[in-house]
């Protein structure tokens, strides 16, 4: 399976074409729709792929983490996937993803994977309704193959958040509020992510305008810049900073900045990327197409002084 993933170099000249590669995988017998779906996750999140090691059982941890592994000396969570997603499986599943994001590392437990597909980010669409109601949230995005068959993107920020349960109210302390009207806008398709910028912003006080997806981010940007074209005003003078995931359906966050940097309406605007693709290539990669700075996700101070930083106040 290591074949798998040894070309994970090459793909980093994939920023700022709007391309990712996905690992598909599948979790086993869906009993809910009668059939075995298909799931993907961003290659950038994946560490290795390998037969899943005897597990050790942990106390007081979620019904859905089966216990710890020992990689290279260190403990890792490993996650029953089929379980989260309420997926009813036969057999104990024999693979596991070994996955690297938002400064975690984690296991999870997968029937089978089956090969890495690249496609372009505007074939990933917003789930429907039906989609998000039976997954509960789970997926940010889906596509189709030529097969007719289903992807569907899991978000693992969201698994990982619900995994790792912790009380994040002391993360908000002492960010002290903006003094000065700022507008803010930001994207990304991870509803988790959401509800942490828009707590950071507002405990700033800092006024916000937000998308799912880049796609409908860059149109809502042009919506304001054409505004502000009327109003015979910049834009920069209503809108200060746009604050961007990498991976969205649609339009991603490096495709996004390159349409911001390369319309003169958008000067003097900041771009900050906001990822849980934190390694430095990412953060090399988002300087390549005009990225300003780069701050993990889930780190509320970290975000609320690089905000101040761009904002220069």
């Amino acid at each position: 399976m290591s074949e798998l993933l040894k070309k994970i170099d090459a793909r980093t000249k994939l920023a700022g074409t709007n391309k990712l590669e996905i690992l598909l995988f599948t979790l086993g017998h869906d009993q809910r729709t009668g059939r075995k779906e298909t799931f993907g996750i961003n290659v950038f999140k994946v560490r290795e792929v390998m037969r899943t090691p005897a597990i050790t059982s942990a106390p007081e941890m979620p019904d859905t983490v089966e216990g710890m592994v020992s990689l290279r000396g260190a403990l890792v969570p490993v996650i029953d996937l089929a379980k989260y997603a309420g997926i009813v499986t036969e057999k104990t599943p024999e693979i596991m993803i070994v996955t690297e994001y938002n400064g975690h590392t984690q296991g999870f437990l997968v029937e089978a994977v089956d090969t890495i597909l690249r496609l372009d980010w505007s074939a990933m669409r917003v789930p429907p309704e039906m989609i998000n109601h039976r997954m509960g949230g789970l997926v940010t995005a889906v596509t189709e193959l030529e097969n007719n068959t289903l992807v569907m993107m899991m978000d693992v920020e969201k698994v990982l958040a619900a995994t790792t349960p912790i009380d994040d109210s002391h993360y908000f302390i002492n960010i002290e509020p903006v003094n000065e009207e700022c507008m803010v806008f930001f994207a990304d398709d991870s509803a988790v992510a959401r509800k942490q910028i828009e707590r950071t912003l507002d405990t700033m006080q800092i006024r916000h305008m937000s998308s799912a997806n880049g796609l409908r981010a860059w149109e809502d940007i042009q919506r304001l810049a054409n505004q502000a074209d009327q109003a015979g005003k910049k834009l920069k003078d209503s809108l200060h900073l746009v604050l961007t995931d990498v991976e969205m359906p649609e339009m991603d966050g490096y495709m996004l900045t390159r349409m911001i940097k390369s319309d003169p309406r958008c000067e003097g605007i900041p771009v900050l990327m906001h990822s849980s693709l934190s390694g430095q290539s990412n953060q090399k990669l988002g300087e390549s197409v005009g990225v300003d700075a780069y701050v993990s996700k889930f780190e509320p101070h970290k975000l609320s002084s690089k905000i101040r930083e761009l904002l220069k106040i």
